[in-house]
């Protein structure tokens, strides 16, 4: 049904996609104004709405940078309650910066962290105070012309056809592919068929010659917010309810589904903000479930938008991920992002 009506939305569509190709032409042809700095920018982004793996990228890239440059984390901090600029702190909440800065910022508690909707603005509130800043999200961000853009696809939105908003998931189509500096296609499967690579390429390349590479989700070991990590040996007699508030849950289901007794889930939207009826229900599934082995599983991003009084009262753990190049490509991704922050 909904597909029904999304498809009845294709003149929307049609007129979205217009505006959208104007608006980049005038970007393009200098119309509309850019805005860029004397040191390195560098954006990551993706095309589609969501689901790309952009915050495993932004701590990637973070990981690889920060032990040479001051370099600042800018997002927009989507679903936060608060506008403008605004510094993230470790004992913030996701309801005042967004759930993945605040992720970013607990993990790198040393770095400089930053939210704004405007990232021009953003960046000139911090640009006297850092090397180099790193963006997440800003890939459709034109006031801002980045030194560096990482432009990120993910493999299964390339199986299907490219359509944009509101009828498809994108929100550019394949042509904006040749703003990008490299090109990441994200969530492979273990292993991509030769027939596989070719059709993506072939789609690819007829917009863009930047570098493409592969890359999939690396799993970590399951962690409480204490950081014990749990023992994989009784996970076969574990029932584990799965409590997700991400754009695509079904990735991070089929992982766990055969590494568990059995598993219940629990969706909720993106960047979904946990009311207490949700918690209530959470609550209540859990206790229903009739095992003596039980533990509740979400994901870094969502954890971040559970209440602490609720994480100590459950068995809850998270599942960090993390990115993991294919084809023996990280080396030579490396090399290239430490090129565009200028460290070699």
């Amino acid at each position: 049904m909904v597909r029904f009506i999304r498809w009845l939305l294709f003149p929307v569509t049609a007129l979205y996609a217009g505006i959208v190709l104007i608006r980049n032409w005038a970007y393009d042809n200098q119309i509309l104004k850019s805005t860029s700095f004397r040191f390195p920018v560098v954006v990551i982004g993706n095309l589609s709405v969501g689901g790309t793996g952009k915050s495993p990228m932004t701590e990637y890239i973070l990981r690889l940078v920060k032990p040479y440059l001051n370099v600042a984390v800018l997002s927009r901090g989507y679903g936060r309650k608060t506008k403008g600029f605004r510094y993230v702190e470790v004992h913030d909440s996701a309801k005042l910066v967004g759930d993945e800065p605040l992720q970013i910022k607990r993990k790198f508690p040393d770095s400089t962290v930053t939210v704004c909707e405007d990232r021009v603005f953003g960046i000139q509130q911090i640009q006297n105070h850092v090397d180099a800043v790193l963006l997440d999200d800003a890939y459709q961000h034109r006031k801002l012309r980045p030194s560096f853009s990482i432009l990120l696809l993910d493999y299964e939105s390339l199986q299907q056809p490219v359509i944009p908003l509101p009828t498809g998931d994108f929100r550019e189509m394949l042509p904006a592919c040749k703003r990008a500096n490299i090109v990441v296609v994200t969530k492979c499967p273990d292993e991509i068929p030769a027939e596989g690579r070719f059709t993506i390429e072939s789609k690819l390349r007829a917009y863009t010659t930047a570098p493409l590479f592969y890359s999939k989700i690396a799993y970590q070991k399951l962690q409480k917010t204490n950081g014990t990590i749990l023992d994989d040996i009784d996970l076969k007699k574990t029932v584990a309810l799965i409590v997700t508030g991400i754009a695509k849950p079904q990735p991070l289901l089929s992982y766990l589904k055969p590494r568990f007794k059995k598993i219940i889930s629990l969706a909720y939207p993106d960047h979904h903000s946990f009311s207490l009826a949700d918690l209530q229900k959470i609550s209540q599934t859990f206790q229903d479930i009739d095992a003596s082995k039980k533990i509740i599983i979400t994901t870094e991003k969502d954890i971040q938008r559970l209440p602490p009084s609720f994480i100590t009262q459950h068995p809850l753990y998270f599942l960090p991920i993390e990115q993991s190049f294919l084809f023996d490509q990280a080396n030579t991704f490396d090399a290239m992002v430490k090129r565009a922050f200028v460290l070699q």
